[in-house]
């Protein structure tokens, strides 16, 4: 299937993401299951979201698989997203929970949009679901904003000092980039290149912000910002594949008068 190497860096991430999880023999890379208390038999459990994760993360990979490829990355992540609700819930007008809860929402968002693209006996309702996958990752976006909008200096901090004109610039700069592609996106306008200079600016997180952290690899955190980044990076390559199938307004056929 042509435009459609989106999947592909999603489900690498993922295997990444296995991999990480049996290395540390822990899948609690962001501390997100720290609300619910002390887990039994945490180790089998580990064990059990690695092999979700890389055999979902191959599975994607081949077009004969990537429905059930899907399914699995979509519920694992969900999964994920719900653990970050009881910190929500405790927090409310802390909104580093809820900057978590939609990043790890917005690989649902890229699942649903895998899986109606190879759904195969109804189109009509693949592309209801691509739809929905579609809005949910514009609003994943617009949590993507605010959540540096709300930690600037931080995120100031992760921009490499050698990048001119400075960090501040960067970091607000990054921010009203990731406002505006929210915009395109589900307003419809511009979309196709939102998306397109959306994966790239979110490759460019990967290869100057969070690569470099893997100088220091005996941190769980470097690695499991890599894979996110990485993930989040496949779900924005896959909304740009999805629009870049759709037919254009301008080649609809219209009725004749």
């Amino acid at each position: 299937m042509r435009n459609d190497l989106g999947r592909h860096v999603f489900g690498l991430a993922f295997i990444l993401f296995g991999i990480i999880t049996v290395v540390w023999h822990s899948f609690n890379g962001w501390q997100q299951i720290e609300p619910l208390g002390n887990i039994p038999r945490r180790a089998i459990l580990a064990y059990i979201v690695a092999a979700v994760e890389i055999l979902g993360g191959l599975a994607i990979q081949w077009p004969k698989m990537a429905r059930p490829g899907a399914i699995a990355l979509g519920c694992i992540s969900l999964l994920f997203a719900l653990l970050w609700v009881p910190r929500i819930a405790a927090q409310p007008l802390v909104y580093d929970g809820w900057g978590n809860f939609f990043e790890q929402f917005s690989q649902v968002a890229g699942a649903l949009i895998v899986y109606a693209t190879f759904a195969p006996t109804n189109p009509r309702r693949g592309a209801k679901i691509a739809r929905v996958g579609y809005i949910c990752f514009g609003i994943c976006v617009i949590s993507f904003t605010l959540e540096q909008l709300f930690n600037l200096s931080a995120t100031a901090s992760f921009v490499p000092r050698w990048i001119p004109p400075g960090q501040m610039f960067w970091a607000i700069t990054t921010t009203i980039c990731l406002g505006l592609a929210a915009v395109a996106l589900l307003s419809r306008h511009v979309a196709v290149l939102a998306s397109r200079l959306l994966t790239a600016m979110i490759v460019g997180f990967g290869l100057l912000v969070w690569l470099p952290q893997l100088g220091d690899p005996h941190k769980l955190f470097n690695w499991a910002g890599n894979a996110e980044n990485l993930a989040i990076a496949g779900t924005a390559w896959i909304v740009a594949d999805y629009l870049s199938r759709l037919p254009s307004p301008k080649t609809t056929p219209t009725a004749s008068a």
